[in-house]
């Protein structure tokens, strides 16, 4: 549907409020799910970026790469394993997913953000030690635990104009590099930012009070609410630990934390500069 003049500019009037409460404030998006491997998701969710940072808000993009992963350890011949859904990840391994995340999908994020009229600087946890980890756990070889997150490579990217595209890489003082839980990294980060807010895309239109039925969408939830939610079943298996992650990032001075359904074309969009939003939001209480 084509829409007049006048209608395009009551859209532009109405995200005024938004644009103004955002501006010059950092929000970091968690982009992982269908949205990272659909080309046409993708080059979407790439100019919805590069819209909000012309509009003056800081965006710090955060992203994994499992699918990628497994496919290039397929490639030579390795069969990818998990445990509590974890990658075991041995040195050959975390070679793989230094070279992936750290190359070729960081670099083709950034060259995307570009060619949308753009300006972004890759970075991985290596640089500026921004994300240091420990082991988690003997069983997974080298998948880290966050153990502390230097936001000065991201704020001087920022401070320049740029938006920075972190891959979650890990590293500690012995040389070694980890495998980082790109959902505990991003919470982290914008924790660590003090983010105005975190916007995680996933493959689900949010929390559902019954998840076969999209109209019991709950579009907001208060942090205090969430372990009743675990016991009643309405989040669970692979949900709990990516709204821990949310919840950690509210009580670490997050204001609002959102999951989105990246599989929607301009979610982010909708979301942020919008009234009735899309996906739940999370907040404290």
């Amino acid at each position: 549907m084509e829409l007049s003049n006048a209608q395009r500019a009551e859209v532009l009037i109405h995200a005024l409020p938004y644009i103004q409460n955002y501006y010059n404030k950092i929000i970091v998006i968690k982009y992982g799910g269908n949205a990272m491997i659909n080309d046409e998701l993708k080059e979407a969710v790439m100019g919805d970026i590069v819209l909000l940072s012309l509009i003056g808000i800081k965006v710090v993009l955060v992203h994994g790469g499992g699918p990628e992963i497994t496919e290039m350890l397929g490639k030579i011949g390795k069969k990818s394993e998990f445990v509590d859904g974890l990658r075991v990840t041995d040195k050959e391994t975390v070679d793989i997913v230094q070279m992936v995340l750290a190359g070729k999908i960081n670099k083709n994020l950034v060259n995307l953000l570009q060619i949308k009229g753009g300006k972004a600087i890759g970075l991985c946890g290596m640089d500026g030690h921004l994300i240091e980890a420990k082991q988690l756990d003997s069983r997974l070889g080298f998948v880290g635990e966050i153990t502390n997150i230097n936001v000065e490579p991201i704020l001087d990217v920022l401070e320049k104009g740029y938006i920075p595209v972190v891959s979650t890489v890990g590293c500690d003082s012995e040389g070694n590099s980890y495998n980082i839980n790109a959902d505990t990294a991003a919470s982290k980060i914008a924790s660590a930012l003090s983010a105005e807010s975190l916007i995680s895309m996933t493959d689900i239109a949010g929390i559902l009070r019954d998840k076969d039925d999209p109209s019991t969408l709950i579009p907001k939830i208060y942090v205090s609410e969430t372990p009743q939610l675990i016991n009643e079943g309405i989040i669970s298996g692979g949900m709990i630990p990516k709204i821990k992650c949310c919840t950690e990032a509210i009580r670490r001075g997050v204001k609002k934390v959102f999951i989105i359904d990246g599989r929607i074309p301009h979610s982010i969009l909708i979301e942020t500069l919008t009234d009735e939003g899309i996906g739940t939001m999370f907040v404290s209480r």
